[in-house]
């Protein structure tokens, strides 16, 4: 392997990564299987591809072609040099409105053609659900669909010509009329032509096999039609010519509701002679409970177009007229309908978990049948999975009689597994007796390759091998996929894994404490790897900052389950790589929420940061900021923070604090107040304070931002939900062996209670995002202890800063996952907008008339939502919406050493740009502390809470 890397170094412009956390990147794809490969390239052109295969063919090295790593069938894995296309090889090289013809390189993902064709009113047809990261090489590879293929095609009817080098170096460029056939080609077809014109299934997803019936008269002898759905085991794509489409200017989307989804099977083929876009279906088990879709229990999608909107519509009523409903609804608002399609595309990751929480693996993931046949075929394919005990929710392409569904296999033990084998085996029989193919959409990879004797006969496969030996003699190019395949039963990813639960820090509710598991959620649809975020969306910021695998989601999570297989990653959880993957990853939770599958990545890294650091010297960060709340309750304490504050703003002796605390020197050390929030309370008056509000008691969270930071925002809180008619008070600060009487905020003190001392409760983030959960446990067990005469009444506690929010609502109970007390108080907790919306439903903001910016925090995005402060802000008449994305300072993570550039790469994706843009009297909006900060430091803006925003409104508007 030496000399290969070497001689790769020596031949190619691109990057070689021959280290541990290269190879463990690519291991798996978005499929069940996991094949180790020596190395990575990222070739530059096509001269450093055919580079690569020149010393690959010379050491006897296998190459396999890769792009977003969103196969599902294993296609995308190898044990040789794997061909990375999306670092480089990205791009739209031209792009021709008249012809309507695009130039593309293999690496570019399909929203960014999207997004170049979009002014000219033109749209490349398939559109897979990935396509905001999967790659045209890959949907080349696999010949992949979409939503659209029935009135677009497949993406093999969208290409017109293809640049690829062969195994032997050879460039050729495929086209029709035999143009670029490797020699003997032709001759090969012509000696087959009558099995080639009747050994291919009529269907408009077959995508099983090669596809040498494109190479027959009749069909033009399209040689680059025919290398589609070759699955990079021809020739290996540098360059493509591809055909576009109009886009329609207005689309309609028809939701039509039926029984089940047999009945909504039945009725998609009736409907293709209205000439829709779509037509797709699934069933209630995939559909969130909040979702509001027309009355049924399956479900039809089917898209209309038109020259307007009204044109749109008309087609969309006329289909629902047309069909045999239980109910429908026709959608026109943009909105409504990408929140819909939100649904559908996600799918393909909820899909991954079964109603009851147990885990669905792909594997017979997009077999297709005649449309008409597709009723008939899912009632046969229910009965199969009974007759296995087996289960699976079917979704995806009715009108093209495509079905996709997860299916529960135990893929973890030796019974399992002969399990997964029988049942493949059968349904391959089930599939070729209606006619159909084994893969729709995905290709054959090793998941289906084996069984494609059932579908065509073993002569149909024996030319397949014959084909495969005209184009790779050597059989250099993704060996074990599509002819001479690996058995389907070999290769599975989870064989590595460890049999025992791992002793661990977390709960892991969900995954049943098992953190083996939990890693096993991420399976790799990729949508973390999105290049551009739109909307609320947050995951996953640090990628979309650098680029890099390592910094995705699912490229931690990669590297934990390499980690926990001890093959690659062999020091566990001392690896170098797995921090190094971690470092950048901004805890921001977004993955949380965004993630299909539900991945907590931010969870992970806490737990990881845990053991890494167990009996070593940790960063000096860590103790400088993950142990904040303790200095600035010293500073209280000693009445230093004017001080502080001044020997801050020394810059010899701030810098020398930033170094010793390793905080990036590009920082600013925030000030701290001088009066922190609970004296300000304690300076209250009695009277004052507890004659204010008749109605429900609050508890008000002082976090510690709250508290020595940002005072004036619980202040403001305060006012606020006094003017709305509640009582607040603060949590105790004294361990009560009884409850406060009274009105709740005056409390009996005895002995026993003064001798245990006076505490603050703090949520733990601090602790818990630098990985010192020890300290974050002993951190909880004492808040809970001072909570828990408040726990035994009914108050709520409100929170206002959303990080503390999230802390106390998720890690809390899954730290102290042992202590009721824990679920009890993560149940208690509510934003200041949820406060006011369900215990002041009749109490009315002062109306500021205003448009509003800014950014939902991360953790609020991830954890609670913000529909009740949309709600709040619309009542208080601030208008327009705020930006999704995180800010990049994320508590601790902007200040470290060597976060700064990603940081800011994070707040110029959304934040940034959209407060300059703002109008001059918009209100700038960020609950969180970090993203005032980062507004603060970075655009000069100060943002404010919406507590804060409203109190100033009550000062001046007129007592009621």
């Amino acid at each position: 392997m030496t000399d290969l890397e070497a001689e790769l170094r020596k031949a190619v412009r691109g990057e070689v990564g021959f280290d541990v956390t290269s190879r463990a990147l690519t291991t798996m794809d978005a499929s069940n299987y996991r094949r180790v490969p020596l190395g990575v390239v990222a070739p530059r052109d096509a001269d450093d591809v055919a580079a690569v295969l020149e010393v690959c063919r010379t050491h006897g090295v296998p190459v396999v072609p890769r792009g977003g790593g969103t196969s599902i069938a294993g296609q995308a894995t190898g044990t040789g040099v794997v061909l990375d296309f999306t670092r480089h090889m990205n791009r739209v090289l031209a792009l021709d409105p008249g012809a309507r013809t695009a130039v593309v390189q293999p690496g570019l993902v399909l929203d960014r053609l999207q997004d170049a064709a979009a002014p000219h009113g033109l749209r490349f047809g398939p559109d897979p659900s990935t396509h905001s990261r999967c790659t045209l090489g890959g949907m080349i590879g696999n010949n992949s669909c979409g939503s659209h293929s029935v009135a677009w095609g497949t993406t093999a009817d969208s290409v017109s010509e293809l640049d690829v080098v062969t195994a032997r170096g050879q460039r050729l460029r495929l086209g029709q009329g035999w143009t670029g056939a490797p020699a003997g080609l032709r001759e090969l077809v012509d000696g087959e032509l009558a099995r080639l014109r009747t050994g291919f299934p009529e269907l408009p997803r077959r995508i099983s096999g090669y596809a040498l019936d494109a190479l027959l008269p009749e069909h033009r002898a399209d040689v680059a039609r025919s290398f589609c759905g070759s699955e990079g085991t021809l020739g290996v794509l540098t360059e493509a010519v591809v055909r576009l489409v109009e886009a329609p200017p207005a689309r309609a989307l028809a939701v039509l509701g039926y029984a089940d989804e047999g009945a909504a099977a039945e009725a998609a083929a009736g409907l293709l002679v209205h000439r829709p876009l779509t037509v797709e279906g699934m069933a209630a088990d995939l559909v969130p409970s909040a979702a509001v879709l027309p009355r049924g229990g399956a479900w039809l999608f089917v898209e209309t177009g038109g020259s307007s909107g009204s044109e749109a519509r008309a087609r969309a009523e006329e289909i629902v007229r047309a069909a045999d409903v239980l109910d429908a609804h026709v959608v026109t608002d943009p909105a409504g309908q990408r929140a819909l399609w939100r649904i559908r595309e996600d799918a393909s990751g909820t899909a991954t978990r079964m109603p009851d929480g147990s885990e669905a693996w792909p594997g017979w993931e997009d077999c297709a049948v005649p449309p008409r046949r597709l009723g008939a075929y899912l009632r046969d394919f229910r009965g199969l999975l009974g007759a296995h005990g087996l289960h699976g929710t079917p979704y995806g392409h009715f009108g093209d009689g495509c079905i996709h569904v997860r299916i529960d296999f135990d893929l973890l033990t030796p019974a399992g597994i002969g399990k997964f084998r029988r049942f493949s085996e059968e349904l391959a029989e089930l599939v070729a007796a209606h006619g159909g193919s084994l893969s729709g959409e995905h290709g054959d990879g090793q998941a289906r390759a084996e069984l494609l004797p059932t579908m065509y006969g073993h002569e149909m496969v024996a030319l397949f091998e014959r084909a495969k030996a005209v184009w790779d003699p050597d059989d250099l190019l993704n060996p074990g996929m599509l002819v001479r395949p690996a058995p389907l039963d070999t290769n599975l990813r989870f064989a590595v894994l460890p049999r025992r639960p791992v002793d661990v820090a977390f709960g892991y509710p969900a995954d049943g404490g098992d953190f083996s598991a939990a890693v096993r959620r991420c399976v790799g649809v990729a949508k973390c790897r999105t290049t551009a975020s739109s909307g609320a969306a947050v995951m996953c910021p640090s990628f979309r900052a650098t680029g890099e695998e390592a910094h995705s989601t699912r490229g931690r999570a990669r590297l934990l389950h390499e980690m926990l297989a001890g093959e690659l990653v062999t020091d566990g959880w001392r690896s170098t790589e797995v921090r190094d993957a971690l470092d950048l990853c901004l805890s921001c939770k977004g993955c949380r929420s965004d993630c299909p599958v539900g991945v907590d990545m931010a969870t992970y890294k806490a737990e990881f940061l845990h053991h890494h650091y167990a009996g070593r010297r940790r960063p000096a960060s860590h103790h400088s900021m993950g142990r904040l709340p303790e200095w600035l309750r010293r500073v209280d304490r000693l009445r230093a923070a004017a001080a502080v504050n001044a020997l801050a703003s020394v810059r010899p002796l701030a810098a020398l604090a930033k170094r010793l605390g390793g905080i990036t020197p590009e920082r600013r050390i925030p000030r701290v107040a001088v009066e922190t929030f609970s004296r300000w309370w304690a300076g209250r008056n009695a009277p004052e304070r507890n004659g204010r509000g008749t109605g429900d008691l609050v508890i008000l969270w002082p976090d510690t931002f709250t508290e020595h930071l940002s005072p004036s925002v619980g202040q403001a809180a305060v006012r606020v939900l006094e003017a709305a008619g509640l009582r607040v008070a603060l949590p105790p600060t004294v361990h009560l062996e009884k409850p406060p009487v009274g009105d709740g905020v005056t409390v009996a003190l005895d002995p026993v209670s003064l001798l245990r001392g006076r505490g603050r409760v703090c949520c733990g983030l601090t602790y818990v995002s630098t990985g010192q959960l020890d300290r974050a446990r002993t951190v909880l067990r004492r808040t809970l202890d001072l909570m828990s005469p408040v726990l035994e009444t009914a108050a709520p506690v409100v929170v206002l800063e959303p990080s503390c929010a999230a802390a106390l609502r998720t890690d809390l109970p899954e730290l102290l996952h042992d202590d009721p007390r824990a679920a009890l108080l993560a149940s208690r907790v509510l934003t200041f907008a949820e406060a006011l919306e369900r215990l002041a439903p009749d109490w009315r903001p002062p109306a500021l008339d205003r448009p509003v910016v800014g950014q939902t925090h991360c953790h609020q995005h991830a954890v609670r939502g913000d529909t009740a402060d949309r709600r709040l802000r619309e009542a208080a008449g601030l208008t327009g919406d705020l930006s999704g994305g995180c800010c990049g300072l994320a508590g601790n993570f902007g200040f470290e050493k060597g976060h700064f550039e990603v940081s800011r790469a994070c707040a110029e994706e959304q934040l940034l740009p959209s407060v300059r843009e703002a109008p001059r009297d918009a209100v700038v909006l960020a609950d969180g502390f970090s993203c005032r900060t980062q507004l603060e430091q970075l655009a000069d803006v100060r943002g404010r809470h919406l507590a804060e925003v409203l109190a100033e409104a009550l000062e001046t508007s007129p007592e009621p």
